[in-house]
């Protein structure tokens, strides 16, 4: 009967390139983070383009809004505006609750950024059915329809990102004060979409 042993050197020679794979694998940068704001970057990239079309119009045509054009009113508007950039600062409570191993802060924080996210797009669906003009009214129409409707889609996707992080929240230890990446990665979108809201509050509504 053939007898049936294991090579020593064999064996150790596995396992130092087992040892090594591991080690590189934990010494491999993480560059999620870096690959999410390279990702808004592009975002920011399309909205200065719309930003500038819409200043070239209205710097270049004879009126704008062109006349006829319903006057857009700043209440809801401006409710919006502070709902929106107050979420901002509720939703950082979270990240700060998450930090501290705070999982049940964590999702109240950031259920209630998600309770505000959702009002101010049921605030921008209200407004859209009573503004008294249509996307092909005009020009300043069909900017108006296309700046508000892109940043209410990424509003859309923000809201959905915080969504995903309150189901992921229900697995106890799925985010800690070490690991919590998707925390952040919302965060950081979610400020995004504050800020292009801010840029696009003053152009359209207040300019």
């Amino acid at each position: 009967m053939q007898s049936s042993t294991i090579d020593p050197s064999k064996t150790a020679l596995n396992y130092h390139h087992e040892v090594e794979a591991t080690d590189h694998h934990k010494a491999h940068p993480d560059l999620r983070m870096f690959g999410v704001v390279v990702f808004l970057i592009a975002e920011s990239m399309i909205f200065l383009g719309l930003f500038g079309a819409f200043l070239i119009y209205k710097s270049t045509l004879p009126a704008w809004p062109p006349e006829g054009t319903p006057e857009l009113e700043l209440l809801l508007p401006g409710v919006n505006t502070i709902n929106l950039i107050a979420s901002s600062f509720v939703m950082h409570r979270g990240q700060s609750a998450i930090k501290k191993n705070d999982e049940s802060g964590l999702r109240l924080w950031f259920g209630i950024t998600a309770l505000m996210g959702a009002l101010f797009l049921v605030g921008q669906v209200y407004e859209y059915g009573h503004l008294g003009f249509g996307l092909t009214t005009n020009l300043f129409t069909s900017c108006f329809f296309v700046l508000t409707g892109f940043h209410g889609l990424h509003v859309t996707v923000g809201l959905l990102l915080i969504l995903t992080v309150l189901g992921r929240s229900l697995k106890p230890k799925h985010y800690s004060g070490e690991k919590h990446f998707g925390v952040e990665a919302a965060e950081l979108y979610w400020h995004f979409v504050d800020v292009v809201w801010i840029i696009l509050f003053t152009l359209v509504y207040l300019l």
